[in-house]
């Protein structure tokens, strides 16, 4: 049914209660797993040249040493946890707003399962902030598996 299953991450709580849902699922169906780190260049893009912002599109840092180890910590993150398991993880970095990246990530790279956490605000807090995971929903045609935080609070 899933043979390859993308877990987007920022290294938030939120994101690793979807890591944990994207490995279950992906030992279940003996799925490929990539995780994604998107740097929103929007938010980072203020002062910094339009050669930094493409090279952070395509995933290279260049000189930014603490947004490249962010990065990596997150994805190294999932890669560890999916090794603990014996699924191979694949890492990749890229730049851009975070949903359209995720939408291009799937059908560039045949997702068949996307795997993200969700804060679950509602109303104006949701309205002001946005929701990245709202966005993939309507920006892709895969599926989606939504991990909201509030359902592990006890």
């Amino acid at each position: 049914m899933y043979e390859r299953i993308l877990v987007p991450t920022d290294g938030s709580e939120t994101a690793e209660l979807a890591v944990e849902e994207a490995l279950d699922v992906a030992e279940k169906f003996d799925a490929a797993v990539d995780t994604l780190y998107v740097v929103d260049t929007d938010a980072v893009g203020t002062g910094l040249g339009t050669e930094q912002v493409e090279r952070i599109r395509a995933g290279r840092f260049g000189e930014m040493d603490e947004l490249e180890a962010r990065a990596r910590e997150a994805t190294e993150h999932v890669a560890e946890r999916g090794r603990e398991r014996g699924l191979p993880v694949e890492e990749h970095f890229r730049g851009g707003r975070p949903h359209k990246v995720i939408a291009n990530f799937t059908e560039d790279h045949d997702v068949d399962l996307v795997v993200m956490g969700s804060h679950g605000r509602s109303g104006v807090r949701r309205m002001l902030l946005g929701s990245v995971t709202e966005r993939v929903l309507r920006s892709t045609h895969r599926s989606v598996l939504v991990v909201d935080e509030r359902e592990d609070e006890s």
